[in-house]
């Protein structure tokens, strides 16, 4: 059994005080309206930080449509400040001292959203710099990026943003600014011009930056050595410096610099390595054009990918890609150039032969030289607007591995692509690292080696059937050497892929429902998971793939052990396959708690160190209980097992430590109460909060709680569903309730849900507070039958809710958005149970959808379909009877439930024209059905005014189904196109309304 050791005061202050606050306020408290909504004022959950010496805590409290303030407050005593920061959260940091803390103010909302309304209007932010220990504060105006110091915390470096001049300068215009340094003991400031780019490194006593000004004068590399105010100009040219790159413990940097060919697209690259920099600095320079002989024809250094340093400092990694040519000659040029190929001579035909990459074999020199011969009827170069018009389309050929539509969508990431290749400095040699045939390369730390993966000659079928195949190979990245690891590689999962260990000797990867480690030294290959009693194969994973694996947590530090995590355990497994395997965690399969993963509390680590203590999540499967528990792996004669720190019917998401001090940061949240934020020990004990989230909830009425529900579905699984209470809940009394799902939702039943405009329009927490009970079940997917799953579950599931007498059966709905709009779909033309249903972005037909396109990413659908959420076998041609069993097109007749349908004209996951098959069907049988679409909008609405809109239609829908409110006229009447932009008009809110 789990040992409860918590102080109860420990859990419940945040609790204790909200159950204070609706005492004192529910004669005061009033539902929650979409108005208020937009002057909400709350925290992110990954916005609250923890300074490095422990001391102090920031958090941003914003709003929807408002100005924001930073909240600093001191851990152990009563110290708290406000900053107004504006419209927009714009970051913060802490010096690593703790002593100093520096945030953006960003222009005020009602400023900001008037300046919109010009075009080109530059709004700039101001920065803060506060000494915490005396709350002194210095701004510095049209602040951009800016850092400490690193360990040092002596300085600050500020870059000051430019006022644009008319026309903006160009692509080819200066990046330099003003980069102000100061030094923060006295206050000083040093002014460097033109800065470009600017980075301290680790220890924080040099800074590196770059020139970029006007012509180009004075563009350079220069290192400054802070404490001695010395310089040095390590580079200068008349060219562009950028990509700079410092190693991770700021002994060496590296960057690029390029110059402008007007014969090509992209400029011309080479790649500058500094290291000795606490010494006399040395620069190593690698120009492609003093190596013709070995770097490759027609290709240059990119700038498309940051050059960088190996950690042992012998090499120099960078991205190369082709010269492409610039635009097509002009008029002039043409009337210059030789008419025939004739005219060329030998030595201008032997550099073509030089530069023509596509020469691999004898065959192919015979091509080109075929090529250059002579050719009498070749016409003199059309001068520019003198073409013949050129057709404007696309051609979609049966072999295209990829679909045309996803070659667009990926046509910038192409052209932007670049093959990785290093200078090693001893040899003074080049060596491209990877080329066509393998464009993906996973490197491993120390640059030793590298997986690279080759899925051409799978990519077709891959994107037709979705099942995910390649060829993986061992890269000797010191020698170019390429061995074949894997043929038809096949990943069920993400997981399955090589991992490394920290050193870069060893890679775990997943084949056949077991885990292997892979030793690059030895070359050795051994099952780690063979003789360990448990399964590693995901057996709740009910999608179409074969035997999907659990997660690997990570390597031990020493390279000796790897973390795996079953359903439910943790595994400590040796990677030599030697030792027997110890089970950490013990009780998790026996007491039913998911042991999820591990908290990362140092960013800097290499691996996981297992003398140290490990702080894993904790989540009760069946109670949804959450926690906090820590292992003890690394002590001797200490048994396995965890001791429990949080453990209650909460949910916690985050565990964080002070960089430089033990002390630790965990966060608690209720479905009413807000995520808080607690400072303890290491052993979380006596908890303080040190957050105050949702300052107004006090005015407004939150449910009165959650239930969990279990039941079994139509087809033997036993499952549970989250029932939130009504504000105001009475015992005994029914209530309207709208019930939502998408896959399996119970698991959050304690999550916090923050009042806001969604982009599919629901929001729980308005609901509840509103008079509605919420109910949130689970589905567990059958192949075949992704719409039935949710008959068999759905329905016993809200049966088994109104046994427990919440849940008014006279007055249910239904809504989901995407996957739970399909489903929302689906059981309308399934059942009379529920008085009104909205799905959002519904697949409908499950035929037509299936050869449509997924337009975000320019795939098809049919891998969706057949290895992905759709959970098919087969296409629909190979399986009739199912996927017509399942489109709710094909049961429309059956539909008797009033229908508010959401799809948006530029969907880009769901077809628009799903939702006009759905909505012409229902029309022609004269079915009540309203679709509503925002022009211009993806699968999820984005802009704030179309989130405001839908939200509250679609609550008047469901209060005019479910309480018996009046049917709002743009449901009950319709609204011409002429009348549209009043109708609008007369709705449309903000916060100042």
């Amino acid at each position: 059994m789990l040992k409860r050791t918590i102080v109860p005061f420990l859990l419940f202050p945040a609790f204790i005080a909200s159950a204070q606050e609706k005492k004192d306020s529910s004669k005061t408290a009033r539902p929650m309206g979409w108005k208020d909504i937009s002057s909400w004022r709350s925290i992110s959950s990954f916005s609250v930080s923890l300074s490095p010496d422990g001391d102090w805590v920031a958090y941003p409290l914003t709003t929807r449509e408002g100005d924001g303030e930073l909240i600093v407050k001191k851990v152990n005593d009563t110290t708290l400040r406000k900053y107004p920061i504006g419209g927009t959260s714009a970051g913060f940091t802490f010096s690593e001292d703790g002593k100093w803390l520096a945030f953006k103010e960003t222009t005020k909302f009602k400023e900001a959203k008037a300046a919109a309304k010009t075009p080109g209007k530059q709004l700039f932010d101001k920065l803060i710099l506060v000494e915490l220990s005396t709350g002194k504060k210095t701004e510095f105006e049209r602040a951009g990026l800016y850092s400490f110091n690193g360990r040092v915390s002596s300085h600050l470096a500020v870059s000051i943003v430019k006022e644009r001049t008319m026309g903006g300068g160009g692509a080819d215009a200066p990046r330099g600014a003003d980069l102000l340094l100061v030094e923060l003991a006295s206050g000083k400031t040093q002014n460097i011009g033109n800065v470009a780019e600017f980075d301290f490194n680790k220890a924080g006593n040099l800074l590196a930056y770059t020139i970029d000004a006007t012509n180009k004068t004075g563009n350079g590399v220069y290192l400054l050595n802070i404490s001695a105010k010395q310089t040095t100009v390590l580079d200068n040219d008349k060219a562009s410096y950028k990509s700079l790159s410092w190693t991770e413990d700021g002994e060496a940097f590296a960057l690029l610099k390029t110059t402008k060919d007007e014969k090509f697209k992209s400029d011309k690259g080479v790649v500058l390595g500094v290291k000795n920099v606490s010494a006399v600095p040395s620069v190593t320079i690698y120009d492609p054009a003093k190596d013709s002989l070995v770097f490759p024809k027609g290709m240059t250094i990119s700038s498309n990918r940051r050059p960088y340093w190996s950690e042992d400092l012998s090499r120099l990694f960078f991205g190369i890609a082709p010269l492409l040519p610039a635009k097509k000659e002009n008029a002039d040029t043409a009337k210059k150039a030789p008419a025939t190929a004739s005219a060329q001579t030998e030595s201008q035909k032997i550099e073509r032969l030089k530069t023509d990459t596509s020469i691999k074999s004898l065959a192919d020199l015979k091509k080109a030289l075929a090529k250059l011969e002579t050719k009498p009827d070749v016409k003199p170069a059309v001068a520019p607007g003198d073409e013949p018009a050129k057709p404007d389309m696309i051609i979609w050929n049966w072999q295209d591995k990829r679909l045309q539509s996803r070659q667009q969508v990926m046509e910038m990431q192409d052209k932007n692509f670049t093959y990785l290749a290093s200078y090693t400095l001893a040899t003074s040699s080049f060596k491209q690292v990877n080329d066509s045939s393998v464009r993906t390369l996973a490197i491993f730390p120390k640059q030793q080696f590298a997986i690279a993966t080759d899925s051409r000659a799978y990519e077709l079928d891959q994107n037709l059937d979705g099942q995910t195949y390649s060829d993986l190979y061992i890269v000797d990245l010191k020698t170019g050497a390429k061995t074949l690891f894997q043929e038809k590689f096949y990943q069920p999962s993400f997981t399955a892929m090589p991992q490394s260990s920290p050193d870069g000797t060893k890679f775990i990867y997943g084949k056949d429902g077991h885990y292997y480690v892979y030793d690059l030294i030895g070359k050795t290959n051994v099952n780690v998971t063979e003789n360990i009693p448990s399964s590693f194969v995901n057996t709740e994973d009910d999608h179409n793939v074969v035997k999907p694996l659990t997660n690997v947590i990570g390597w031990s530090s020493d390279n000796k052990y790897v973390l795996i995590r079953d359903l439910w355990d943790i595994w400590q497994v040796a990677a030599n396959g030697k030792e027997a395997a110890t089970n950490l965690t013990v009780t998790g399969r026996k007491d039913k708690v998911r042991f999820q993963g591990r908290f990362m509390l140092d960013r800097d680590e290499k691996g996981i160190d297992l003398k140290k203590p490990l702080y894993v999540r904790m989540y009760g499967e069946w109670t949804k209980k959450a926690g906090i528990g820590r292992i003890e792996a690394g002590k001797k004669g200490l048994q396995p097992g965890v001791k429990t720190l949080i453990w209650d019917d909460i949910s916690v998401n985050a565990l964080a430590k002070a960089k430089n001090a033990d002390v630790y940061m965990f966060s608690k949240e209720g479905f009413s109460q807000p995520t808080e934020f607690y400072v303890a020990n290491a052993s979380l004990e006596s908890g303080k909060q040190v957050t105050e989230n949702a300052p107004d909830r006090g005015k407004y009425t939150w449910s009165a709680g959650t239930q969990l529900v279990d039941y079994v579905s139509d087809k033997g699984d036993t499952l549970q569903g989250a029932l939130y209470l009504p504000a105001g809940y009475v015992k005994g009394k029914k209530y309207p309730t709208v019930v939502y799902y998408y896959e399996k939702t119970s698991q959050g039943k304690n999550a916090y849900s923050n009042p806001d405009f969604p982009g599919g329009g629901w929001q729980p927490a308005m609901y509840t507070s509103n008079g509605y009970a919420v109910f949130m079940p689970d589905i567990v997917y059958k192949m075949d039958d992704p719409g039935m799953s949710a008959v068999w579950c759905v329905i016993p599931a809200v049966k088994a809710a109104i046994a427990t007498g919440v849940i008014d059966e006279k007055n249910i709905g239904i809504q989901g958005h995407s996957w739970g709009g399909y489903q929302t779909a689906f059981l309308a033309t399934q059942t009379n149970m529920f008085k009104a249903a909205a799905p959002g972005a519904a697949l409908t037909n499950m035929v037509s959808m299936y050869d449509l396109i997924y337009w975000n990413s320019g795939g098809g659908n049919m891998a969706i379909f057949e290895a992905s959420q759709g959970r098919f076998k087969g296409a629909p041609w190979e399986n009739w009877d199912s996927y017509l069993r399942n489109s709710p097109i094909y049961h429309v007749k059956k539909v008797n439930t009033p229908i508010l349908l959401l799809h948006n004209d530029k969907d880009g996951a769901v077809d628009f024209t799903q939702g006009i098959e759905f909505y012409n069907a229902l029309r022609r049988l004269k079915k009540p059905v309203v679709m509503i679409t925002y022009k211009g909008e993806n699968h999820g609405i984005a802009k704030i005014e179309n989130r405001k809109d839908y939200a509250v239609r679609m609550m008047e829908f469901f209060d005019h189904y479910l309480k018996g409110a009046p049917a709002p006229d743009w449901w009950k009447n319709g609204v011409e196109k002429g009348d549209l932009e009043e109708h609008l008009g007369t709705r449309a809110f903000d916060m100042e309304d």
